[in-house]
């Protein structure tokens, strides 16, 4: 009987326990194996199943999680390459449990913000570690006096942006906006115009939303809004809020729905802030 237990253990460690196990930090577990799954190993015929207590292959697993961030970094990269507004050439890829760090050099702010994007929308990528530098080649550096020029004159055609409230001030290429806007989309609508600019190097995002008065209703709108959309089920995704500060919880199926959570979260009135908890399943 023992050797008999001793085989149905070892196919079940092929067949099931690796995979069960390996993403887990617990030294042991037990699990229900099906009796009968494995012909040959119909041990007490009457029970559906039997206990089994097994060891977690630690070496095993190291090595599976080794490959796993192989594996990502090498998509990421894949990823990069695919990417038709950056060069990856000189950007160097690494991962580990998840954590994506991105290293070298680019041409331009523009692309390094389109390679944090890039590497943001892979599968499996938890978090990146954005360490690039901008390189300016010389044909497309730009004083500082014409960097600040460029946006006010920006600034000035576009009416997502209230001009008169955001200011942005530039040294050696850095760019820092600061003011007050109403809405989210103004914010983002201000970066937006300036890390595409020719000599921008940085770009230090200051501006604060205005605070309203009405702020008692903010988690029930965010609820409704969500409940309208095609994307969500208001069931997984759960909204607290305390003043203008906004807290999403929950799951969602993709990171475009959860940023699409954050988007709707952002468009109610009396939000000043905004933090996305929701995690993609």
């Amino acid at each position: 009987m023992a050797s008999a237990i001793g085989g149905y253990a070892d196919r079940a460690k092929r067949l099931e326990y690796d995979a069960a196990i390996c993403s887990r930090s617990l030294p042991h577990r037990r699990l229900k194996l099906p009796v009968g799954r494995f012909r040959g190993y119909h041990l007490f015929s009457g029970r559906r199943s039997l206990a089994v207590q097994l060891p977690v292959p630690g070496e095993r697993c190291r090595r599976r999680a080794m490959m796993s961030d192989t594996l990502l970094r090498d998509t990421v990269q894949i990823e990069l390459g695919w990417e038709p507004r950056l060069d990856a050439g000189n950007i160097g890829v690494t991962a580990k449990s998840g954590v994506v760090t991105l290293t070298g050099n680019v041409p331009s702010y523009a692309e390094k913000y389109a390679a944090e994007i890039a590497t943001r929308r892979v599968k499996g990528v938890k978090a990146v570690a954005e360490e690039l530098e901008v390189h300016l080649p010389f044909s497309v550096k730009r004083d500082d006096r014409d960097i600040a020029s460029a946006i006010v004159n920006r600034f000035a055609w576009d009416t997502q942006v209230p001009h008169d409230r955001v200011k942005a001030t530039v040294e050696k290429g850095r760019v820092v906006l600061t003011g007050q806007v109403d809405w989210q989309f103004q914010n983002e609508s201000a970066k937006d115009h300036v890390r595409y600019l020719f000599g921008v190097v940085g770009v230090s995002n200051q501006l604060t939303l205005k605070p309203r008065v009405e702020t008692e209703h903010v988690s029930d709108d965010i609820d409704h809004a969500l409940g309208r959309s095609w994307f969500f089920d208001p069931e997984t995704i759960h909204v607290t809020a305390e003043g203008g500060k906004v807290r999403l919880t929950g799951t969602a199926r993709t990171p475009h729905d959860r940023m699409l959570a954050g988007s709707t979260a952002w468009a109610a009135p009396g939000a000043t802030s905004v933090e996305n908890d929701i995690v993609v399943v």
